[in-house]
């Protein structure tokens, strides 16, 4: 059989029963990966320019259009600093208390589903070699049955049963390896998006309690 004349149906059936938990983890994966991208676009902002403009109001003490300003902004950076601004006339250590417990909430919300992300892929392809293995197994129980009811085994007995064995293996590779360049992607963004709070919010205090 040509695998380049089979149809995508035709080779996932051919994997075996395995390659459905293998199309689970590229679905819950591709979800995932949907996810992100959709919540890191919705909370990307300029925050040197958003910080700016609630200085601007905090130097002239108008603290309600500062809070207007975090209200009407989505993302973590306006949530932290929105808890900093609250603090805005007390001791420096209750508004770094207030602007870390506000980041204990919002830095988990960032890293949602990542380690969903790298399990998937690392388990993808330990799920392929699995359904490799146990189409091995079926292999050599059909050459088994062959030897013996005394039917001669033939190279393509073997090797068709091999390389339908072997698909599970490239499925769950298919699945692993763009999962994995998407949880690396992630998490860069993600630890750059912590960098940035950290210092925007650093900066909020600074301008606070001089």
């Amino acid at each position: 059989m040509d695998l380049y004349k089979m149809s995508v149906w035709q080779i996932f059936l051919a994997g075996g029963p395995v390659m459905w938990p293998i199309l689970f983890c590229s679905l819950f994966a591709f979800t995932i990966v949907l996810e992100k991208f959709m919540h890191l676009h919705a909370i990307n902002i300029d925050t040197q320019a958003f910080l700016a403009r609630i200085i601007e109001k905090l130097k002239h003490h108008d603290t309600k259009e500062a809070l207007q300003i975090c209200d009407s902004t989505r993302g973590p950076v306006s949530n932290i600093l929105k808890a900093g601004v609250l603090k805005y006339d007390r001791p420096k250590q209750q508004i770094v208390e207030s602007i870390e417990d506000a980041s204990l909430y919002e830095i988990p919300r960032l890293k949602k589903n990542l380690t969903a992300l790298a399990t998937i892929a690392h388990v993808s392809p330990l799920l392929g070699l699995l359904g490799t293995v146990t189409g091995m197994v079926r292999c050599f129980q059909t050459v088994q049955a062959k030897a013996t009811s005394f039917h001669p085994v033939s190279p393509g007995d073997l090797a068709g049963g091999i390389w339908e064995a072997l698909l599970t293996t490239v499925a769950g590779l298919i699945v692993a390896i763009p999962t994995f360049v998407a949880y690396n992607y992630f998490a860069s963004r993600i630890n750059s998006f912590i960098i940035e709070m950290e210092r925007v919010s650093t900066e909020l205090v600074n301008f606070l309690t001089e």
